[in-house]
């Protein structure tokens, strides 16, 4: 986890000024991009969705395209050509030299005269508070977590996977739910109603006939997404593999938040917590439940 200064990811505009002060708001996830010009007072004068933004997987002049489809039909909606300013919440932006390197990338374009790059989470504390004091945890695809104070010091995590300590989100869960079932099925592990629920949710009758039809890929890696949702229904329904893994995401989403109030000093100081992503935004009782629990007990001012 590192802090950085006011203004990381921050690239100085070659991009025409824009005498209306419009300012371009781009929200891009792994599964989807969101983008709206806006005017200084909130006025939302244009908006379009786009794909998802994936620069890891398709480079990153290819992922800025995805962008750039989304913004072309926001600028003819508000009827513009470009604006003063572009703020953009990025996922995979896990790290300030990658901020950088997408906030040239984003300035290259042209849209404004201004550029300002952070990782999506940043948008997830910026939505549900006023001032910039607070914490915010993001689990979809994966998991992240940012902080920050008003006098613009931020903490961080790298979220890039495994190697940097991260556990969790859609795809983890669904990884470590097909591992516990794999070995329940053929005798090296526990049982578990996963070894049932998944392989049922591909009209498959065995974990055996799912983990083949993974390999072969004649189900496609991407739809291991799928298997979430019936990690979460299987724990509702009481296995206890299934809530255990519930049990350990709340654990890890309290872990995130709690070292991240630490490391600003603001542990012992009333501050809101922010949740986001689509795990975390569907509102599952025992993950909320938890979550709750945990950070009356570890974060009793959050």
């Amino acid at each position: 986890m590192t802090s950085t200064e006011p203004g990381a990811g921050t690239a100085a505009g070659s991009g025409p000024a824009d005498p209306t002060g419009l300012v371009l708001a781009i929200d891009a996830g792994n599964s989807k991009t969101d983008v709206a010009v806006v005017t200084k007072d909130g006025r939302v004068t244009g908006t379009a969705r786009g794909g998802g933004f994936r620069p890891p997987v398709v480079g990153v002049e290819t992922a800025v395209d995805v962008l750039a489809d989304a913004v072309r039909r926001a600028f003819a909606e508000a009827g513009v050509t470009a604006v003063e300013h572009v703020s953009a919440c990025l996922a995979n932006a896990d790290l300030p030299v990658e901020e950088e390197q997408l906030a040239a990338a984003l300035d290259a374009r042209a849209w404004g005269a201004s550029v300002e790059v952070r990782n999506d989470t940043f948008a997830i504390l910026r939505a549900g508070i006023a001032d910039p004091r607070g914490v915010a945890v993001v689990c979809g695809a994966g998991i992240n977590c940012v902080g920050m104070r008003p006098d613009g010091r931020t903490a961080r995590f790298p979220a890039i996977g495994r190697i940097s300590g991260d556990w969790g989100g859609g795809w983890g869960l669904a990884e470590e739910a097909l591992w516990h079932a794999a070995r329940a099925e053929d005798g090296r592990g526990g049982p578990t109603a996963l070894t049932r629920t998944l392989p049922a949710h591909f009209g498959l009758d065995s974990m055996y006939a799912l983990i083949e039809a993974l390999h072969l890929e004649r189900i496609g890696n991407a739809r291991r997404h799928e298997l979430t949702p019936v990690l979460f229904a299987t724990a509702v329904d009481g296995d206890p593999v299934a809530r255990g893994l519930v049990d350990r995401l709340a654990e890890e989403v309290v872990a995130m938040a709690t070292v991240a109030l630490t490391r600003l000093d603001l542990l012992a100081e009333e501050t809101p917590v922010l949740l986001g992503g689509s795990i975390l935004a569907a509102r599952h009782p025992q993950l909320d439940d938890r979550i709750g629990e945990l950070l009356a007990a570890r974060a009793p001012k959050a």
